[in-house]
């Protein structure tokens, strides 16, 4: 269903007052007039900067004196309740964009709203009257508002829909090249067309016709050439919108030390992506908590799952959630994780979960805020149905409320531990071929005895700081110098001993661990 679609379905039943929270106001007011349209509906827009003016085409003149929000309330009421030189027979569409903040600052303008609204409901009980619906670049709204209204969310376009907005936007495109004599060439094969269209899952309509026209009017040609730059453009939109970021995870499991178990487990789960799965009842994992100590690689578990299922890698970044504005944090949980499900099948990972709803565990001092978003989470992993994978990891297993560590919640817990000998020697090979270095010309056996206690992030960190230190001294790496290196540099499992043994002596029996324990 279309947003069209959806506020055409919610007039006919009879709904007076109907809010969109959403950034492309553009394409939501297209919507809003689709729907009226369709109901053979005049539509009376609004904006502060132009006052009243004829939404169904878009312009025309203006009703002269109406900028000001109060005024063009008392009026559209007058016109709903078909009074004055403006009054129009029937029901009508009352279009409002960014009034919610003229209601909160007025108490007059907040009157003249209610008015209108009450005349709405007025003109024809039995479900013939005006409609207003208002669309706001935040949910900040009065609590009466809040009461009144029906919040219609913006869907994201499906692989139809996609496919048709691009195929729009390149007829668009074709036709301003024309006057120049220039061509489109847009010739690509199915298998081609379904991988580019794939990359648009997640956008706007509006944000796919932008990218759309950045990668084609380059060099006025639509291939399978443009991937890079799509995948570039929708980084860039990501980035701007904060709360999801793409994340590139290593191209083979092999680039990963250790985590056996944890390999085992996502290979296995393989097999529930098929439709021999689906046939015998068996859903694909929904998810995974892996808690472990710092820089034991947790993080790189997350980006593990991506390589081994071939899946695009998501961070939500939940410190960029929260808002001052009421609702409003609620609202891009909300759309980050609708966002999500547009992309599927994908990875999703939060990193330190605990620091992310830090108020859900106990009483505190934001009002609640963390608990609803807590609450919002759960409900979402309990009942979403497309392929979404969240990985969560965290470090503090005291600040998780205890309903995330509920059976059921996750697929598996895994803990991940510090590295053994054989998952040292494994990282030590990873990280001095990544600096351009031979790891059979080093001792690897006394490294490995020497980095015993270390976290791989540890053991990488020794690996740089002795590079650095040989070039400085214009000398070749060797097993005695990076061996020094890591002397010099106690590991936290000495400095934080016994917060560490506390958590290993938890993980016991709770989790399953993420590698061999004799590795």
């Amino acid at each position: 269903m279309t947003l069209a679609d959806s506020i055409h379905h919610l007039i006919n039943g009879a709904h007076r007052l109907l809010r969109i929270v959403t950034d492309d106001e553009a394409e939501a007011s297209s919507a809003a007039v689709e729907a009226a349209m369709s109901l053979r509906w005049p539509v009376s827009a609004w904006t502060a900067t132009i006052g009243i003016y004829d939404g169904a085409i878009g312009g025309g003149v203006p009703i002269p004196k109406t900028q000001n929000a109060g005024a063009a309330l008392a009026l559209l009421r007058e016109v709903v309740l078909g009074r004055g030189e403006h009054a129009g027979n029937g029901p009508r569409l009352c279009l409002f964009l960014d009034i919610s903040q003229h209601l909160l600052d007025e108490k007059l303008i907040l009157r003249a709203w209610r008015e209108l609204h009450h005349a709405c409901s007025l003109q024809n009980p039995s479900g013939a009257g005006s409609t207003i619906v208002m669309i706001d670049h935040h949910d900040a709204a009065p609590p009466i508002v809040r009461s009144l209204a029906v919040t219609v969310e913006a869907p994201l376009p499906d692989d139809g829909q996609i496919e048709a907005i691009v195929r729009s936007a390149l007829r668009g495109i074709a036709r301003d090249l024309q006057p120049s004599g220039r061509t489109l060439k847009a010739g690509v094969s199915k298998s081609d067309a379904e991988t580019l269209l794939g990359n648009f899952r997640g956008l706007t309509a509006s944000q796919i016709r932008r990218v759309v026209r950045e990668v084609t009017l380059a060099d006025h040609e639509f291939s399978v050439d443009d991937l890079p730059a799509i995948i570039l453009a929708k980084r860039k939109l990501f980035a701007t919108d904060g709360v999801l970021e793409p994340v590139e995870s290593p191209a083979s499991l092999d680039s990963i030390g250790g985590m056996n178990v944890l390999k085992r487990w996502l290979k296995q789960r393989e097999v529930t992506f098929g439709p021999e799965a689906k046939e015998l009842g068996l859903l694909p994992p929904r998810g995974v908590l892996l808690l472990g100590v710092q820089g034991s690689g947790k993080s790189l578990c997350a980006k593990a799952i991506a390589t081994a299922w071939g899946r695009p890698l998501m961070r939500l970044d939940a410190g960029a959630l929260y808002d001052r504005y009421v609702g409003e944090s609620e609202k891009r949980l909300r759309s980050a994780l609708r966002q999500a499900e547009a992309m599927s099948p994908v990875v999703l990972w939060i990193d330190e979960i605990e620091k992310a709803f830090a108020g859900a565990a106990s009483t505190s001092s934001d009002g609640g805020l963390s608990r609803r978003m807590f609450g919002s989470l759960l409900t979402w992993m309990q009942e979403h149905q497309e392929p979404v994978f969240l990985a969560a990891t965290a470090n503090d297993i005291e600040a998780l409320p205890p309903e995330l560590l509920r059976k059921g919640r996750f697929d598996e817990i895994f803990f991940v531990d510090l590295p053994g000998k054989l998952a040292r020697e494994a990282i030590l090979s990873i990280h001095l071929r990544k600096r351009k270095q031979t790891p059979q010309t080093f001792d690897l056996n006394h490294l490995v005895d020497a980095s015993n206690g270390y976290s791989g992030a540890e053991i990488e960190q020794a690996i740089l700081s002795a590079l650095t230190q040989v070039m400085a001294e214009r000398r070749p790496l060797d097993t005695q110098t990076l061996a020094q290196t890591l002397e010099n540099s106690p590991p936290l499992s000495v400095t934080m001993r016994e917060r560490m043994q506390q958590l290993r002596d938890w993980a016991k029996g709770r989790c399953v661990m993420a590698d061999d324990p004799d590795n």
